[in-house]
Parts: C-alpha cells; sequence; structure tokens
C-alpha cells in the first residue's frame, strides 16, 4: 500500500531528517518527495510505500502525529487512494 505523508509548520533545521528517520525505522520507503518553504513556513509532501512497513497503519499515523507535536509540526499520513478521491476534479 502507498501513502501520502504531509508536513507544515515554521521552518527548522532537521524536518527532513528527523521525518525520513522515524520513516526509515519503521521499514517506510520513500517514493517521491517535495518540499518547498514560503516565507517562514515549511511545506512537505511525501509519497511513501507501507508495503514492507514494521507497524500497523494507525501506529505509524500516531507516530507521525506526536513527532510532529514535539517539533510544533502538523505531520499527517492517508492512504493514496483516499487523497486522490479527495482531489479528484
Amino acid at each position: 500500500m502507498r501513502a501520502i505523508v504531509t508536513v507544515i509548520g515554521k521552518d527548522q533545521v532537521g524536518i527532513i531528517a528527523a521525518v525520513c528517520t522515524l520513516l526509515s525505522a519503521r521499514n517506510v520507503n520513500v517514493l517521491d518527495i517535495s518540499q518547498t518553504i514560503v516565507q517562514e513556513y515549511f511545506t512537505m509532501t511525501m509519497l511513501v510505500d507501507l508495503a514492507q512497513a514494521a507497524v500497523p497503519f494507525a501506529a505509524l499515523r500516531e507516530e507521525l502525529a506526536e513527532a510532529g507535536k514535539s517539533r510544533s509540526l502538523d505531520i499527517r499520513i492517508q492512504r493514496e487512494d483516499i487523497f486522490d478521491s479527495m482531489h479528484r476534479i
């Protein structure tokens, strides 16, 4: 299964490293990544592959949310099919 991870918040050193380290530790592969900074706000969207994930989807969602809170970021993950359905014209 593939999923979309989004990260939004004030720019700070190490955001990409922290998110990628968490994902890697759970055997989640990053397939694509896009990030930008608008003024002082950081935004990132990642396409990830959960086929070999070492934790269930719900647990990963909680871990990402908690990691975000500790850095004052909003980190979310949703299944690719749901993301696609929400963003169809």
